[in-house]
């Protein structure tokens, strides 16, 4: 199906990484932040929490967009055991989730939500990817901190950040892990009738330098 020019798709994320990644779709696309509370109800599992915010994110601009407007919000968070760790704090905090992280398996779940404001159609995605750090040295982290790279990344790190690396080796959605999942928006848009202009899976795989194992899996609905 051609990619239909009238409707466009609405961003709600102020993130560069999220732009890019949704610009491999060469879909009409802009850009409306939204701010909301960040704040974890109590009992909420890591996924139910990063889907509400993605909701809450699309909710928060909806009233600023047209009515053919698709609107996408995102969420991202790094769950290592029982801990969910946000955006660090302030440096120390940073240094903390690193140490915490370092030479271990913990998992990103990314959640989106897509709302069309025509008819109030709703859908969500949930990514969850394993992601095995390297044994990287406090000297390393000292060094990654003084970028100021982490304060604004969940767990306080940047997968793809080219010096620090953080990242031993994995095999879920990388996409997923930077904060938006191609694979699920391609997925989900096509519940709207909407399909890309590129081939998205190849793209992505391209700009990240990264070999998918599972973009055809979550294609066919068969993984998150």
């Amino acid at each position: 199906m051609r990619v239909n020019e009238k409707i466009v798709l609405v961003l709600a994320s102020n993130s560069p990484r999220r732009r890019q990644l949704l610009a491999l779709g060469n879909w009409t696309f802009k850009v409306n932040v939204a701010d909301v509370d960040e704040t974890l109800f109590a009992n909420e599992t890591s996924g139910d929490y990063v889907v509400r915010l993605a909701q809450e994110k699309v909710l928060a601009v909806k009233d600023k967009v047209n009515a053919e407007n698709i609107i996408i919000g995102s969420d991202t968070t790094v769950v290592d055991g029982d801990s969910i760790l946000g955006k660090p704090t302030d440096t120390r905090d940073a240094e903390s989730m690193l140490k915490q992280l370092r030479g271990r398996t913990h998992q990103v779940y990314t959640g989106i939500a897509l709302y069309r404001l025509r008819d109030g159609k709703m859908l969500t995605e949930l990514s969850i990817t394993d992601v095995p750090m390297r044994n990287y040295s406090d000297e390393e982290i000292t060094a990654y901190i003084k970028t100021g790279d982490p304060m604004d990344k969940a767990g306080a790190y940047a997968i793809q950040h080219p010096e620090f690396n953080p990242v031993a080796s994995m095999h879920g959605c990388y996409a997923g892990v930077m904060g938006l999942p191609m694979c699920h928006v391609v997925r989900a848009l096509q519940n709207f009738d909407l399909s890309p202009a590129a081939d998205v899976p190849s793209a992505c795989q391209s700009l990240l330098n990264y070999h998918c194992q599972v973009s055809p899996a979550i294609l066919r609905g068969e993984a998150k």
